[in-house]
């Protein structure tokens, strides 16, 4: 490591004002970015930690709308949100380990836009939107590529809401060593049609399947999706898998979420 300094700001403003300062950087759980800056792969001049702003942590229920604060660790979503949406709070349950759930907060994930993290597929496939200190993002503009998205600098995640489907699934293949998603996809059926986000799978990123969108629109079963699988030209292909078994695993897991949601 080296030399930083650390600022933990009580409130969305103070946040923002800390954030600009030349070389600062937000800090959510910290999941990531330090493991990458003891590898001096970042060199943040200022950390920034958004765990001490009570208005970014908790889960409510406006309405039809489900909003979580940006600070929310994934455990709370999981114990708080298991009645409310049950999906999301599966999604959030299966997240890394123990450590990484009581540590990890949804703000950092989406922020960060890992390939294989498991909440940009959470925020995609329920059409979310991201709400930051200074505007509001769909999800559909928000996720630009692997670890791109439409944040500016010195922008703060300060709560995403996601509209509540009427089912939803994510089915997560899982690597093993790190528990990131080999593949994993999050199917929501609501009133006007079906959503496929997938993640894991893509060399761009989390994306929705739209082939499969459009199949269970018109048929919310497994056999709408009988023989269809991912795109081969898009999917990544390392140690841990070839572009074939990436492409392949996206067919059956997508079938797998659309069983599971009964």
């Amino acid at each position: 490591m080296y030399n930083f300094e650390f600022a933990k700001p009580k409130t969305v403003e103070e946040a923002a004002s800390a954030m600009a300062a030349e070389g600062a950087q937000a800090l959510g759980g910290g999941q990531t970015l330090l493991p990458t800056m003891k590898q001096r792969l970042a060199s943040p001049e200022v950390l920034v930690s958004m765990t001490g702003i009570e208005s970014m942590v908790g889960v409510a229920v406006r309405g039809d709308t489900l909003t979580i604060g940006g600070a929310t660790t994934h455990a709370q979503v999981a114990a708080d949100a298991a009645d409310l949406y049950p999906g999301l709070a599966a999604l959030a349950a299966n997240i890394g380990d123990p450590a990484v759930r009581n540590r990890g907060t949804i703000g950092g994930s989406l922020a960060n836009n890992d390939p294989a993290a498991c909440y940009p597929a959470g925020a995609l496939g329920s059409g979310a939107t991201i709400t930051t200190n200074t505007r509001d993002i769909a999800a559909d503009d928000y996720f630009q590529g692997m670890f791109e998205t439409a944040l500016d600098e010195d922008e703060i995640i300060t709560s995403v809401s996601f509209p509540i489907p009427e089912k939803a699934n994510y089915q997560k293949f899982d690597q093993p060593a790190s528990r990131f998603a080999l593949v994993g996809v999050f199917v929501a059926k609501t009133a006007d049609g079906v959503r496929v986000a997938v993640t894991g799978a893509s060399n761009e990123g989390v994306y929705r399947w739209t082939e499969a969108e459009t199949a269970l629109s018109a048929s919310f079963s497994e056999g709408a999706l009988e023989s269809m699988s991912g795109n081969l030209d898009d999917m990544i292909a390392d140690l841990h898998g070839s572009a074939s078994y990436r492409a392949h695993l996206v067919g059956v897991l997508t079938r797998r979420a659309v069983a599971a949601c009964g």
